[in-house]
């Protein structure tokens, strides 16, 4: 199967661990060197209408997608306490 970014974009990521709905994925990371998709990235959720920051990113890597449907891509996280996140913008970073 063929997937385009658009096609992707449209696509809810959901954590087959424990059923969270992680969200839509938004970016993806490409390795220039062997020209392969490295993660998809899921930004974070803005914090009051974006005033105050967003959340960390959510950063999948491709060994940790199971399955890719449809309407969803299922991931397998095996510790998922330890999701790999980027760090968003937020008025607590202005401080440090």
């Amino acid at each position: 199967m063929v997937c385009g970014l658009n096609d992707l974009k449209r696509k809810e990521v959901i954590d087959i661990t424990n059923g969270e709905r992680l969200g839509f994925i938004d970016d993806i990371e490409i390795d220039m060197e062997s020209s392969g998709v490295m993660a998809l990235i899921i930004y974070g959720r803005p914090r009051f209408f974006g005033i105050l920051g967003r959340d960390d990113d959510i950063v999948v890597k491709c060994d940790e997608i199971a399955v890719i449907g449809k309407d969803t891509i299922l991931i397998r996280q095996e510790n998922s306490n330890n999701v790999t996140k980027r760090h968003g913008f937020s008025l607590e970073n202005l401080y440090k």
